[in-house]
C-alpha cells in the first residue's frame, strides 16, 4: 500500500505536465485564442476576385459566418504595377491563430522566415478553412492546395511585367497572364512553399483546378 501513493503521485505529475504542453501549443493555459488566420471554405470567380477589395470583402463575409465578424479581415494578396501592395504589409503584426486556437506564426518574420525558416505553422493539419475544416492537399481527391497570393516567398509584390496577379484579380480570362500560388500542405510541384510555389495554369476557375487548386486565398485578421 506504501507503494501506491508515489505511483499515483507520479502519474497525476505526468498528467500535468501533459495537459500544460498541450496547452501551450494552443496559446497558453487561458482561455481559447480567437481565430485570426483561416483558407477561404469557398471560391469566388476563378482569379477575378473583385479586386484587392473584393478579396477583403470575401474573407469578411465568411469570418462573420464563423462569428469573427468583429475583427477586420484581410486576404493575403500582393498586387503589381503602379501602386503595387505586398501582401505581408496588409495583414497586421500577429500572432495568428487558426479555427481551433493553435498559432500560425508570432510575428511578420516568422510567417516568412526572415530569420528562421519555417518558424510558421502553415501546413497541412493546421492551415485551416474559417469552419475549422481541412483543406484538401496533395492525396486528396481533389486535390486543392494550390492557394491564390500573387506574392514572393517573402511576401512581396512581384515587379511589373509578367502578370502574375491575373491582372491583380480582375480576370478571369485564360491565356492573359496567371497567379501565383503557394502549397498550404507544404507538399508538391517541386516547391514546398506555402506561399510561393508556382504560376497557375491561367485565370479561370477550370484552369485554377487544373493546377491543384479551387481559387481559394488565405486570409489574416489585420488588428
Amino acid at each position: 500500500m506504501k507503494y501506491i501513493r508515489p505511483v499515483l503521485a507520479v502519474l497525476a505529475l505526468t498528467i500535468t505536465i501533459g495537459s500544460t504542453d498541450t496547452l501551450a501549443q494552443r496559446g497558453g493555459g487561458g482561455p481559447q485564442a480567437p481565430m485570426t488566420f483561416f483558407i477561404t471554405s469557398t471560391p469566388m470567380d476563378g482569379a477575378n476576385l473583385g479586386g484587392i477589395s473584393g478579396a477583403d470583402a470575401h474573407c469578411q463575409m465568411l469570418a462573420t459566418a464563423a462569428d469573427r465578424g468583429d475583427a477586420t479581415w484581410h486576404a493575403y494578396l500582393s498586387t503589381q504595377g503602379p501602386g503595387a501592395v505586398n501582401a505581408r504589409d496588409r495583414i497586421g503584426s500577429g500572432p495568428w491563430h487558426n479555427h481551433g486556437g493553435s498559432q500560425i506564426a508570432a510575428n511578420v518574420a516568422d510567417l516568412h522566415g526572415d530569420v528562421m525558416r519555417d518558424r510558421n505553422q502553415v501546413n497541412r493539419d493546421e492551415a485551416l478553412n474559417e469552419n475549422g475544416e481541412r483543406v484538401n492537399g496533395r492525396g486528396d481527391s481533389p486535390n486543392q492546395h494550390d492557394i491564390l497570393t500573387g506574392s514572393d516567398s517573402h511576401g512581396n509584390a512581384f515587379p511589373a511585367g509578367e502578370d502574375k496577379t491575373c491582372s491583380n484579380y480582375t480576370s478571369n480570362a485564360d491565356g492573359m497572364g496567371s497567379a501565383q500560388v503557394g502549397h498550404h500542405d507544404r507538399t508538391g510541384g517541386g516547391s514546398s512553399s506555402w506561399n510561393s510555389a508556382h504560376g497557375s495554369r491561367g485565370c479561370s476557375q477550370e484552369n485554377l483546378v487544373g493546377t491543384g487548386g479551387n481559387g481559394y486565398f488565405y486570409c489574416f485578421a489585420a488588428d
